[in-house]
Formats: C-alpha cells, sequence, structure tokens
C-alpha cells in the first residue's frame, strides 16, 4: 500500500536533490574542463535543458555521456580531483555495488531506488550518472535494438542477487550463453561494417537500442541548465528524437513520477 506519507516527504526534498546534483555538475564540469576531457548532458538532463532549462521538474537525476576513453581518464583523476565528500563510485571503488553505471556520489545525503538493497553497505547517496559511449557498426536499427537488448537484459540477470535453486542454476547457464554469444556476433559486426557514423552507450547499458549519429554530438555545444552553461550535444533535437520522438510534448500527470522512493539531501547539517 503507498504511503502518502513517504510521497509529500519525497516531493518536498527534491528539489534540494537537484540543486546538490547540480552542485556535483558543477564539480564534474570543472575536471572535464581542467583535464581536457568530453562529456555532455544526457537522457532526461538533456531533455531537461532544452523543454525545461533545468531539470524536468519531477526529475531527481543528472545523466551525462563521455566517450569510454575519456571516462577511463576521468576515473583516473577523479577521486584525487573531487573535493572532499564527493565519491567516485565504480565496481573497482565500491565492490559491494554491482551496478556497471560510473556514479559520483554525495555521501552526505541518502537516495533510495527501486532496488537497493540494504543488507549491501554500497554507498547511497545523491548521485550524477556517467556513462561510457562507444562508436557503433553501420547495421540496420532492427539488429542494433535486438542485440542490446538482450545482451543488457542477460548482463542484468547474470549480476543480479541469485538464491540457489534449480531456476537460478538454469538461468545462469541459458544467459551466460546468450550473452557471449551476442558479444561475438556484436564483434563480427564490429570487424565488418565501419565505425564511422555512429556511437551509443556500451552495449549492457543500452536496452532500448538507441544510436546516435555522431554528427548529432560532435562537436560539441553548450547548452543552459539551471541558469549555468554546460556541455551538449551538438544538436539536440536530432539527439533527443532518438531517446524521445516527441520529446516536447509534455507527459500526463501520473507518469511525472519521481524515481526515488526516499531522499534525504543532507544527513548531517
Amino acid at each position: 500500500m503507498k504511503n502518502e506519507h513517504l510521497s509529500q516527504y519525497v516531493a518536498k526534498n527534491l528539489r534540494a536533490c537537484q540543486l546538490k546534483q547540480l552542485s556535483i555538475l558543477e564539480e564534474i564540469d570543472r575536471i572535464c574542463e581542467k583535464h581536457n576531457l568530453t562529456y555532455w548532458l544526457d537522457g532526461g538532463s538533456i531533455l531537461g535543458a532544452v523543454r525545461h532549462g533545468g531539470f524536468i521538474p519531477w526529475d531527481d537525476d543528472i545523466d551525462l555521456g563521455m566517450p569510454l576513453e575519456d571516462l577511463k581518464k576521468f576515473m583516473e583523476i577523479a577521486q584525487s580531483e573531487l573535493p572532499e565528500g564527493l565519491f567516485l563510485q565504480t565496481p573497482q571503488s565500491d565492490p559491494s555495488s554491482k551496478e556497471p553505471i560510473i556514479k559520483i556520489r554525495d555521501l552526505n545525503s541518502m537516495y533510495i531506488e527501486m532496488g537497493d538493497n540494504f543488507s549491501a553497505d554500497y554507498q547511497k547517496g545523491l548521485f550524477v550518472d556517467i556513462f561510457p559511449f562507444i562508436d557503433y557498426p553501420s547495421v540496420p536499427k532492427t539488429w542494433v535494438k535486438k542485440i542490446t537488448k538482450e545482451i543488457s537484459k542477460s548482463y542484468s540477470i547474470l549480476n543480479s542477487q541469485h538464491y540457489y535453486s534449480m531456476r537460478s542454476f538454469a538461468e545462469f547457464f541459458y544467459f551466460g550463453a546468450k550473452y557471449w554469444a551476442l558479444k561475438a556476433i556484436w564483434g563480427v559486426l564490429c570487424m565488418i561494417y565501419k565505425k564511422d557514423t555512429y556511437l551509443s552507450n556500451i552495449l549492457i547499458n543500452n536496452g532500448y537500442g538507441i544510436m546516435h549519429r555522431k554528427d548529432s554530438v560532435y562537436p560539441i555545444s553548450e547548452i543552459g541548465f539551471e541558469g549555468k552553461m554546460f556541455k551538449a550535444p551538438h544538436n539536440p533535437d536530432a539527439y533527443l528524437k532518438d531517446l524521445y520522438r516527441n520529446y516536447m510534448d509534455i507527459p500526463p500527470k501520473e507518469k511525472q513520477k519521481i524515481h526515488a522512493i526516499y531522499i534525504n539531501p543532507e544527513l548531517i547539517k
């Protein structure tokens, strides 16, 4: 049964959550500028910038895209460059976290979303997501959708919490075989087809099979977000049509949902 008091509490804390995430974004932008690294607003963040001039009013996260090679460099330098209280969360820096997405977490906050596990001691503060982008082969989009959807699904199942049973035993082998078979097929496609036209998120994060033309991303531009300028795709309109099609349409009220089920923007004042 839905707890209306909790829903109101989350909504009350949403703006403070957004402002803290904005401060994290400013630090990421500073580091990228200093070290000549490329990033851009992605997903709901670029949508919010275009449609609302900042956060989507009910959104509670920030999404960034970054070329994989730049992200590797960012991960090497970020933790020493980030101010105290911010944490570069990766499967290596926080082994209890199984999520493949790179996050910059604020340690003096709490953000709980569906699927979080309180028995695991990974960091659960407010965050900004950074998605690694790679070149894609110029194959039909229907192929991309099929392959990335199944790779993403298989990876998610293989890395979810399992309990010993015949079903989990069978799933391990079935989805493991599917994952590696599709990875092999993708590798062959990358060898046969040119990779000079498209790019997108790494396969395990691309469950919807999105592809962007490189000329819609590069050269990187800037866009206003919450009264400040941040990096953006070169052609936000084309980029957003890839993601959402009719992106200027406001969804009905029942779909304007906050992702988090609990937000505490400041644990210790």
